[in-house]
């Protein structure tokens, strides 16, 4: 496959409602979207970090340049037979694995298309329907949460995640868990927290929660592991995992018993595919998580949760969830039992408005052979 054409755009899509975390507060969402061409086929990618580099060290911008600037000219015009070798032709740039990821995942779309296969199919995924997860950020009160909450009990949802951060901790935990003793939770800290609030984490070990996200410092796997050996709840690790050395140090370490997977944060599919192998094969289960991508993203992880080792539900989301104005064609949505259900047609279905895409665009950036 050779890349003859590679376009690069920065959009920002308007939120229904303000994406609040332990990070602060975001009201609409920057993400980055390539689209390639390869002869007469052409196919969309996305990767979407924060438009400020508050999750991880890269940013949206950051993250645009770098593909426009380096990362697009550096494959403009080259052969690639596998991501394997495209991954090789971008080893010289370090780190960014936002960046790198960007114009990965659009070479496995684009491979799929090429070969007439749902994307699953060429990552080896099944053909089955995929488990969806309700997700919650920082509300305005606990009684819209709890309200919130039951609503997606009542919609049939099988797990729900709670943001968790300074001034929203365990007194919202506790309100949460006395109002619904039995369901599903966890919680993600976004790396709020350090080893001093041991005594916190000690009572939420009491609640029965299915797992603490990244309770700790973002790049840190020896602390982690410290406060895993002081809880019997499962440890998740999200922002520490961004490559296959990370996790095989976090494994060494007893640092985690659960793994979120976001293919754009340890740098596309290739690696997200190791790294699932690399949990299953260690018997730690994986979930897929998500960073509030556009309907090309989302498309991209429902794919990717048709492994057998992604055994909790994910954080994959209708297009009207989030969204103020859906931006893919068809539009993401969940079947009656909150599942999704993978591609039909070579590569995954969901595509950019065009009407639309223009409006959201910031920054464009067209690469040719």
């Amino acid at each position: 496959m050779k890349f003859e054409r590679i376009e690069v755009r920065y959009v920002s899509l308007p939120l229904i409602y303000p994406w609040r975390t332990a990070y602060g507060s975001d009201a609409e969402v920057d993400s980055v979207l390539m689209h390639v061409r390869s002869g007469e086929y052409g196919a969309w990618g996305e990767t979407t970090p924060l438009r400020a580099p508050l999750y991880s060290p890269e940013f949206t911008l950051g993250v645009y340049y770098l593909l426009a600037e380096f990362i697009g000219p550096r494959l403009i015009g080259g052969e690639f037979d596998s991501a394997g070798a495209l991954l090789d032709e971008l080893r010289l740039f370090k780190g960014n694995p936002f960046a790198k990821a960007g114009l990965e995942i659009a070479w496995w779309n684009l491979q799929a298309r090429i070969q007439g296969l749902p994307l699953h199919q060429l990552l080896g995924g099944e053909t089955r329907n995929v488990d969806a997860g309700a997700d919650f950020g920082i509300q305005d009160s606990i009684d819209m949460l709890l309200a919130n909450i039951q609503k997606a009990i009542d919609e049939g949802f099988k797990r729900i995640k709670l943001k968790y951060g300074p001034g929203w901790d365990l007194y919202m935990l506790q309100a949460v868990r006395s109002t619904f003793p039995h369901f599903t939770f966890h919680i993600d800290c976004n790396s709020a927290y350090t080893l001093d609030d041991l005594p916190m984490f000690q009572k939420i070990d009491k609640m029965g929660l299915a797992m603490i996200e990244q309770p700790l410092y973002y790049n840190d796997l020896l602390t982690h592991a410290e406060l895993q050996r002081q809880l019997e709840t499962p440890i998740c690790l999200d922002e520490s995992i961004k490559s296959v050395r990370d996790f095989e140090w976090a494994i060494r370490l007893g640092s985690c018993r659960v793994l979120n997977i976001k293919p754009p944060r340890v740098g596309g599919l290739e690696t997200a595919l190791t790294l699932h192998n690399m949990a299953r094969d260690a018997g730690i289960p994986c979930w897929v998580g998500s960073m509030l991508e556009s309907g090309v993203g989302v498309g991209v992880l429902i794919e990717l949760a048709t492994l057998p080792n992604f055994t909790y539900p994910n954080d994959i989301f209708p297009a009207g969830r989030f969204y103020v104005q859906p931006l893919t064609v068809p539009q993401t949505t969940l079947n009656e039992d909150c599942t999704f259900s993978p591609s039909a047609v070579p590569g995954i279905p969901y595509e950019p408005d065009t009407s639309l895409l223009e409006s959201v665009t910031r920054f464009k950036t067209v690469l040719e052979a």
